[in-house]
């Protein structure tokens, strides 16, 4: 692993150890939960949305959609009819309407097996991305486990092999410890139902990305709390080109905190579950043993351990140009690459995202929801983010026209506008 890594006091660089804790908010998962504000109460396919109620991405089935996609029905229609094609609009509306009349008790699995109560999302289809009905059984399931004695940690997993979840997103708190098993693809709501929890356990068909960038969003759920706290530069990295990280890698980097080859996940569950009455230092105890048993490529090198040197020094500038300017001078392979990735993305959703990184490394977690939750209404009336779904999921055609076209044009008054305050529209927390 990269020698470079110790994201927290209780794993020294180096030392090979397993990682929890201080890098993330302790106690437990952070659940991300975006409520629309009081006015926007409506009606989502059918189902009455209360006002106070979490909304959800309303194409999740879309599972590149990573990210807050708070629309309801009305506002789903006008963001269709910017494309001019009924086909294209009709497909849309009518993956929404499934999405939100399909059986949750069948799409999320909640169980309590011995001192566990186990979440399985179950999707696999859809890559098992989060909808607005899975939350409705999920987020009061978490707050009864919590206050429950006999409920000792909760662990949350992906139904199929192929992904542990792949979009949406919701919000809150979960005190109790925190085990999700990321197995499989996670980006976006997956990130966001795993990485702020204490224990997050990779293998090695995890696959780890931030791409928003790529589709005019930003990289949310939490990116801007937990992306700057990864070491050096490599949080502004994964945020502005979209990295995939695989396997080893997702722990190497710091964003899991254990690895298990997948052929012993199973016995691990079973392990945590029959544990009795366990403290956050028994979990952590089993976690350990299987993560230093784990022999898939345990002598592999951190994919990136050779270019660190030029991510922390690319990547330190405070402004997008400046960083496109040192990887032009780095003129290395590496950095003529990443170069070519980033003159692909959105330059609104560059600057956005780079602000969103500088601003969220001093904030507190809280402050970061609030600012991300700014960031996503603003990107909702904005271009960028319709346009890069219709060439990345719609059309397909890899060929987004984004306005403004350069990053020159993208103004300071531009981008203090997406951040502004929205007064009594704010997030609550």
């Amino acid at each position: 692993m990269y020698k470079g890594f110790s994201p927290c006091a209780s794993a020294p660089s180096g030392s090979g150890k397993s990682r929890s804790g201080p890098l993330w908010p302790p106690g437990g998962l952070v659940i991300c939960v975006w409520r629309r504000p009081a006015a926007a109460a409506a009606a989502v396919g059918g189902s009455e949305v209360r006002r106070d109620e979490p909304l959800l991405c309303a194409c999740s089935d879309y599972f590149k959609f990573v990210g807050v996609f708070t629309m309801v029905l009305p506002e789903a229609w006008s963001f269709m009819c910017r494309f001019n094609s009924f086909k294209r609009t009709n497909i849309i509306l009518q993956h929404l309407r499934r999405s939100m009349h399909m059986d949750a008790a069948g799409e999320v699995l909640l169980e309590r097996r011995g001192c566990a109560g186990v979440i399985t999302l179950n999707r696999p289809k859809f890559l098992n991305a989060l909808n607005l009905n899975m939350i409705r059984h999920i987020y009061p399931q978490l707050k009864n486990w919590e206050q429950d004695p006999e409920t000792f940690l909760i662990i949350i997993k992906g139904a199929g092999g192929k992904a542990f979840c792949s979009g949406g997103d919701i919000r809150g708190s979960c005190q109790k410890p925190y085990v999700a098993l990321i197995h499989g693809i996670t980006m976006g709501g997956g990130v966001g139902v795993s990485v702020h929890g204490q224990f997050r356990v990779a293998t090695e068909k995890s696959l780890f990305a931030m791409p928003e960038t790529a589709i005019g969003l930003f990289p949310d759920v939490g990116g801007g709390y937990f992306l700057p706290r990864l070491q050096g530069k490599l949080g502004y990295f994964l945020a502005l080109t979209g990295f995939r990280l695989k396997g080893r890698d997702v722990y190497a980097a710091g964003i899991a905190t254990h690895f298990v080859d997948s052929e012993k996940l199973g016995m691990l569950e079973e392990d945590l579950i029959a544990l009795k009455s366990p403290s956050k230092e028994n979990i952590a105890d089993v976690l350990e043993a299987y993560h230093t048993k784990s022999k898939i490529d345990q002598d592999k090198s951190f994919i990136l351990e050779e270019h660190m040197d030029k991510i922390n020094s690319c990547f330190s500038a405070n402004t997008v140009e400046q960083i496109i300017e040192n990887l032009q001078q780095d003129g290395s392979s590496f950095a003529l690459e990443q170069l070519k990735v980033i003159n692909k993305m959105s330059p609104t959703s560059l600057k956005i995202t780079l602000r969103q990184l500088m601003e969220g490394s001093s904030k507190t977690l809280q402050e970061v929801l609030i600012m991300e939750y700014r960031l996503s209404q603003a990107c909702m009336g904005g271009h960028d983010f319709h346009e890069g779904v219709r060439a990345v999921l719609i059309d397909k055609d890899q060929s987004p026209k984004w306005k403004p076209a350069n990053l020159k044009e993208v103004t300071e008054e531009d981008l203090n506008s997406y951040f502004k305050s929205l007064a009594s529209n704010d997030l609550k927390l």
